[in-house]
């Protein structure tokens, strides 16, 4: 058989076997060695074809598909630095437990470490970021079997335990044009590997009779749940929580603080509550049950590691995994999490429990909500540009939000809510690289997307804009402004180094517009309350791009957030409320 035929039937068997394995969607930055794989993909009108031209934007906009989707995405890229662009996405996919199928395409064996052009060392060049790497071998026709095998192979590894990346490098000679006229994969022998069944982990009768005396005999106990996408478990978690009796300290990205379900046990203002050193030492509880990952809050954290040697702690993860950061003794509970709190919940009374350290949380939060959602005055603040956004956002929508103060600003300001809004973020690495790119991906699978995100973080990642001019994807996008790094105005030295401004602050001067406007979206710059919220809702009303830019000041910004956390702990220690 000639290279075209068998090149065509090699790249026909892959994408088929992968798209019969559960890839919807395909990330594709164009090249030239990865012709063969671009086209195939192409060819199928059974998988959805993004076309991004900067592989890191694209490798963000596929994670980001991924997250919302909860499905393995492939990307698509040619040989040499390509690879190299999708490296930071792939660290975040790989720590926040986002399925990828990462294939690039690299020059044949005997042009590898030769001097050729565009080649690099690519086999393993993600290490231990990626769950499995596999090295294909270059086509032949009696290879079909194997190349189904390892495309079946890859999906299943990119879900197995906890989900991520995976590295396909794809040699492949020249020439590279697939010719489709050539076969009718319908009418050939496809051999289609079976997917893998999988299902979920549970308690024995012992352990689930052992760890219901655990939280019973101890009274004032404690349910944490940090970042998790599982929509189901929002329902699960607080019927648990309201049998035991105890308080949900729920994270921003936890799912809990917004939807249907019942609320009545969820803390929203632990962060501000742990703020003083006196409230830390005066809510210790007996344990602490964690879901999801460690919490945004800082002040959480904080108390962990100074309390943790006299609190038990458990962690509740469907994955074999050892996610605790504080570094206390903790039991791992490795059983999936709506699991889990069925089979305790189902050992319990119906109805709900009421208890004196329930009612001193839940007395607590309403205290540091008031002072939280206090009118603010006439100066523009991040915290009531997440108040009126949660106001303004619509139901059955998604926020994603970026990293540094825009996700502590969500833990501080975006309270319960009835609507069905999911919340997400870049949480693995935390970095602020490509958070356009992924908010794009969440909105490309159809659900109305708001990024809320600082101005170094949107600079950072101008080019995924791109994407929303050429699919004409929904998007609002809310810029905080302050000309600079906000987080970095807490650090210790913020007052004192000479070299500050210029090593953190890192102003930026950038007019924002004019960029917005080439990539055909729209741009409203606001400087006061009333024009925020009609920019927010004529916003909601367009189709495409548009950006709210919301212009704040770094010199308020720590008072500002400081003000409301003192307030917060005068009123609770010197309200009369005890423990």
């Amino acid at each position: 058989m000639d290279h075209i035929t068998t090149l065509t039937k090699y790249m026909s068997h892959f994408v088929d076997q992968l798209i019969f394995s559960g890839v919807e969607d395909v990330v594709i930055s164009p090249g030239s060695r990865s012709t063969p794989l671009a086209m195939t993909f192409r060819e199928s009108e059974d998988v959805v074809h993004w076309i991004n031209l900067d592989e890191r934007s694209a490798a963000f906009f596929a994670l980001g598909i991924a997250k919302e989707k909860q499905k393995p995405v492939a990307l698509v890229c040619t040989s040499g630095t390509a690879a190299a662009n999708y490296f930071p996405a792939i660290v975040e996919a790989y720590y926040s437990r986002v399925p990828l199928l990462v294939l690039t395409a690299d020059r044949p064996h005997e042009l590898r470490d030769v001097g050729a052009p565009q080649a690099i060392e690519q086999t393993n060049m993600y290490g231990s970021y990626v769950k499995w790497f596999h090295d294909l071998a270059l086509p032949e026709e009696s290879m079909l079997p194997y190349v189904r095998k390892q495309a079946a192979r890859a999906v299943n590894e990119s879900i197995a335990n906890h989900p991520g990346p995976v590295h396909i490098n794809v040699p492949l000679r020249e020439p590279l044009l697939p010719d489709f006229t050539l076969l009718n994969l319908e009418k050939e022998e496809r051999n289609l590997i079976p997917n893998v069944r999988k299902g979920k982990a549970h308690l024995n009768e012992e352990q689930v009779s052992e760890l219901k005396e655990i939280l019973l005999s101890n009274k004032n106990g404690l349910i944490v749940c940090g970042p998790q996408t599982d929509p189901l478990l929002a329902k699960s978690l607080t019927n648990l929580a309201s049998r035991i009796g105890v308080p949900i300290l729920a994270d921003p990205l936890s799912q809990l603080r917004a939807g249907g379900h019942d609320k009545i046990n969820v803390i929203e203002n632990y962060d501000a509550l742990l703020k003083s050193d006196e409230m830390k030492n005066r809510l210790l509880p007996d344990y602490i049950l964690r879901f999801g990952a460690m919490p945004v809050s800082k002040a959480y954290l904080q108390w962990v590691k100074k309390h943790g040697s006299s609190i038990k702690h458990f962690v509740v993860d469907e994955y074999s995994s050892h996610r605790e950061p504080s570094g206390v003794l903790t039991e791992f509970i490795w059983c999936h999490p709506v699991v889990f709190c069925d089979q305790i919940a189902s050992q319990l009374e119906e109805g709900r429990t009421n208890t004196s350290w329930l009612s001193t949380w839940t007395h607590m939060n309403g205290e540091a909500k008031d002072q939280m959602l206090a009118e603010p005055d006439e100066a523009m603040n991040e915290g009531h540009a997440v108040v009126y956004l949660s106001e303004a956002i619509p139901d059955e929508s998604v926020l994603f939000v970026g990293n540094s103060m825009p996700i502590r600003d969500v833990d501080s300001f975006f309270m319960s809510s009835p609507k069905a809004i999911t919340i997400l973020a870049n949480r693995g690495a935390n970095g602020i690289d490509g958070v356009v790119s992924s908010a794009l991906g969440v909105a490309a699978n159809g659900r109305r997307t708001t990024l809320l995100l600082g101005d170094v973080s949107f600079f950072h990642d101008l080019n995924g804009l791109l994407i929303a001019k050429q699919q004409n994807l929904n998007i609002t996008i809310i810029v905080i402004n302050n000309d600079g790094g906000g987080i970095f105005s807490y650090l210790p030295h913020a007052k004192s180094s000479d070299h500050f401004e210029e090593l953190f602050g890192t102003p930026l001067g950038i007019d924002f517009q004019g960029v917005i406007e080439m990539y055909g979206g729209s741009h409203r710059r606001v400087i006061d309350w009333s024009s925020y919220k009609k920019a927010l809702k004529d916003s909601y009303k367009e189709e495409g791009l548009s950006v709210v830019e919301v212009v704040t000041s770094r010199d308020d910004h720590v008072a500002f957030h400081k003000t409301r956390w003192d307030k917060i702990a005068e009123t609770i220690l010197h309200g009369g409320i005890e423990k």
